[in-house]
């Protein structure tokens, strides 16, 4: 079982687990809704939209489906907006650097899988001098099949040569806590993100954390 394997490699999600971006997202957005009239979003309005993918936002706050004649014209305006805004309000969630600093101490690795495109993670990523040490980066783009499906932990596990096993995967939503169960790998649900509550992991005996503080304890050292 992966619980009586140590530790040698901890994956993040990106989005409301390894960084707060809904900042960002809420500027990009609403530069956007306001461009055509519609009512501002907030930031808590936001964030259970973020780990849904872009089109969830559209189609949220603009009130359409992907049927409308506008979604793809809205869709692009938006991501083109919030590629100039990646990196102007979005932070660490408090206790990332000191849980990266007592890796680093204790040489265990870490990485991102993330569903979000490298042309947008990786920016955010390098806007962090506390996470230069990353070691790997799996995007949408290096994978056939998005999270939930398991590949993007898989292959982040087959470039460092760490077995699932000797892996957890940190997430704020149920597709990051399926697709590390599917991995192999032991998973940490994060409360303080953006998509889970507490009475789901309960519900469903998932291992889960409300501070980044908590997660050091989780690890098998």
């Amino acid at each position: 079982m992966p619980e009586n394997h140590k530790t040698k490699l901890v994956l993040f999600d990106l989005d409301g687990t390894l960084v707060d971006t809904a900042p960002d997202f809420l500027i990009s957005l609403n530069n956007i809704l306001k461009k055509y009239n519609r009512p501002k979003a907030s930031i808590e309005g936001i964030k259970h939209h973020i780990s849904e993918g872009t089109s969830k936002l559209i189609k949220f706050f603009f009130e359409i489906d992907e049927t409308d004649l506008n979604f793809k014209k809205y869709r692009s305006e938006f991501l083109a907006e919030y590629e100039k805004n990646l990196t102007n309000e979005s932070r660490l969630f408090s206790g990332i650097p000191e849980l990266i600093e007592f890796l680093d101490l204790n040489s265990i690795r870490y990485g991102v899988v993330t569903n979000k495109f490298y042309k947008y993670a990786k920016p955010v990523l390098d806007s962090f001098s506390e996470l230069k040490n990353i070691k790997t980066i799996v995007c949408p783009d290096h994978v056939q099949i998005s999270k939930p499906d398991p590949e993007g932990i898989l292959l982040a596990c087959k470039c460092l040569s760490i077995a699932p096993e000797e892996t957890i995967y940190l997430g704020d939503h149920p597709n990051d806590l399926k697709a590390g169960l599917a991995a192999g790998t032991r998973i940490l649900g994060c409360s303080y993100g953006y998509s889970l509550e507490e009475i789901f992991l309960k519900e469903n005996d998932y291992p889960f954390v409300n501070e980044v503080s908590e997660v050091i304890s989780n690890l098998n050292l």
